[in-house]
């Protein structure tokens, strides 16, 4: 490990990627910024995995993250040279061809790089015996051991594949500790570490729902956490870096893309109604208390299939008879479609205003999206015919999409396995392969009971106001189902949100969750609440079914809904 890993008692952890297409220049900032043992990199999202099966449709060699090697190229010497570990799951479908790139590239810097990687978790040979279909894309989520023993055996570089968002934070730290498998709340303690700073700049003031308390969000710095020998950490970032890390930057980032109190990984299950948050002075927050379970004797696997082909026409509705002008406009286009698609779903969008006082204010915006199998059908035979209708149908009919054809759309879904049904492999740098088996002990996920509610508060003068007057929140997709996390800073405000934001009192607030099952979830420690709505975004972001197809501003129209509060509540 590196010089400053010597210490035994932590581990510095940085993050310089949430996403395929985060900030190229972190990689830099955080190998210069200030003292790290390990820096890691998350470039998967499932819509990322159906972008890399379509690339590798195209050129088998690929199927990994091509700007990780841009970033590499321009910063390997000097992570050698600050004897910073680097681990990624920029890898996606084609580990191995991504570390034989990372070792050419440093041949070519004349670099002495030990790379290892991490594969297994790729099913699609053997989806069908495995009955998962025969998707475009098929891979497990695998854990964090296989990259504990690339880094043990040396590797300045792991390359994975699907792991866990957290396994890159997590694989790490048992390479350091020496963790056990059964070290399930020190485990559990570094999932949740991992799971705060493996989004960047989420943690440090990104879609931040009070991000105006912050005085510095210009270029938010990414985040790093310090990884301690009992699990605990402290979440921070380089000093003289932009963004802050607080308490509630933190908390906003754990209700991001979970569903119960129980987060179900590879390794551990990790109890989130168990964790503690406290300030720990400027831009440093403690994670305590974190408790872990057996995992579960099954694998997720992500699925992506290409669903057919997609395309849209949006209308601009001006002035006076909204309605009518798009009941005729949707009547119209139906009617001259020499073939009717598969799936035709219109949408209006009322940002229209009375007496408006320029045109875009006076307007508002229908949207026609169609599907179906047959390119043809959603191609020039859909669109042509819906400007066809330009000087045909209502006063000021016009446009904010040109006619063209249709483009190929995904379908996501989850599936599951045995995690012995998994080839787990950890591939070291001097290329001895070494499986990793299943863990010898699980336990079958179940809820968690409701904890003991606080007492209600006693009635009281009330103001209506927007629920993010006090509350904030974090929303997010996993799959076609939404989540979003709620939460208050003081004890008062905790004991009417818990009583007042029930799962009738969400849907009155959000219609459009009107067709979909709803969960709450309570997380005391927190002051939140985790709803989980369940096929809100139809079958995953590939295929939009929504005006917001991964649900990120899902809490802030929540938050902006007006609600009755308590007078005393109010900043």
């Amino acid at each position: 490990m590196s010089a400053l890993a010597d210490d035994p008692d932590v581990i510095r952890i940085g993050n310089c990627s949430g996403f395929y297409g985060d900030r190229l220049t972190a990689m830099r900032e955080m190998l210069e910024g200030g003292q790290l043992d390990v820096l890691t990199g998350d470039y998967l999202a499932e819509l990322t995995m159906l972008i890399l099966g379509r690339d590798r449709m195209k050129d088998s060699g690929l199927g990994y993250a091509k700007t990780f090697l841009r970033q590499l190229e321009d910063c390997l010497g000097l992570a050698l040279e600050r004897k910073v570990q680097i681990v990624t799951n920029a890898g996606g479908l084609n580990p191995a061809g991504l570390a034989e790139k990372v070792s050419e590239l440093a041949a070519r810097l004349g670099l002495d790089v030990r790379v290892g990687f991490v594969e297994g978790d790729d099913l699609l040979d053997r989806a069908t015996e495995l009955g998962l279909g025969s998707p475009l894309t098929a891979n497990a989520y695998l854990g964090a051991c296989g990259i504990a023993d690339c880094l043990t055996a040396g590797a300045d570089v792991v390359v994975t594949g699907r792991v866990t968002d957290a396994s890159v934070v997590v694989g790490p730290a048992i390479a350091h500790f020496g963790w056990q498998r059964t070290d399930y709340d020190r485990l559990a303690g570094a999932v949740v570490a991992g799971h705060v700073i493996e989004c960047g700049t989420q943690a440090t003031g990104g879609n931040f729902a009070f991000f105006t308390e912050l005085p510095d969000l210009g270029r938010p710095g990414f985040p790093l956490a310090e990884i301690r020998a009992d699990g605990s950490s402290v979440i921070t970032k380089h000093a003289g870096s932009g963004g802050a890390v607080t308490v509630d930057t933190v908390a906003a980032q754990l209700m991001y893309e979970i569903q119960g109190a129980r987060y179900a990984g590879p390794d551990v299950t990790t109890r989130l109604d168990t964790v503690e948050l406290t300030a720990d002075g400027p831009d440093r927050v403690l994670i305590t208390g974190v408790q872990g379970e057996p995992p579960p004797p099954q694998l997720k696997v992500s699925l992506n299939t290409l669903g057919g082909f997609r395309n849209e026409m949006e209308f601009i509705l001006t002035g006076l008879d909204i309605d009518a002008k798009a009941e005729l406009a949707q009547r119209q286009l139906e009617s001259w479609l020499p073939q009717r698609p598969a799936e035709l779903d219109w949408t209006l969008a009322r940002l229209d205003r009375p007496d408006a006082e320029t045109e875009e204010q006076a307007s508002a915006l229908l949207r026609c999206v169609v599907r179906d199998p047959d390119p043809n059908k959603v191609g020039r035979a859909f669109s042509s015919v819906a400007v066809e209708l330009a000087l045909a149908s209502y006063p000021g009919c016009s446009f904010t999409t040109p006619p063209g054809n249709g483009a190929p759309y995904g379908v996501y879904r989850p599936g599951f396995v045995d995690a012995a049904e998994v080839p787990h492999t950890a591939v070291r740098p001097a290329g001895y392969r070494v499986l990793v088996g299943a863990p010898s002990e699980t336990r079958e996920l179940a809820e968690v009971p409701e904890p003991e509610l606080p007492e209600p508060l006693p009635a009281a003068p009330t103001k209506r106001v927007p629920l993010g007057s006090i509350a904030m929140a974090r929303s997010g997709d996993k799959g076609g189902d939404a989540n979003i996390g709620v939460w208050v800073r003081t004890d008062e405000q905790w004991r009417w949100l818990v009583h007042t934001l029930t799962v009738d009192r969400l849907r009155e607030l959000l219609p459009e969750t009107a067709g979909s099952a709803v969960v709450r979830h309570v997380l005391p420690n927190l002051r939140a609440l985790n709803f989980l709505i369940t096929g809100l975004l139809g079958e995953g972001v590939a295929y939009q079914a929504r005006f917001d197809p991964q649900a990120k501003g899902l809490g802030e129209w929540l938050r902006s809904r007006h609600i009755d509060i308590p007078w005393e509540l109010l900043p």
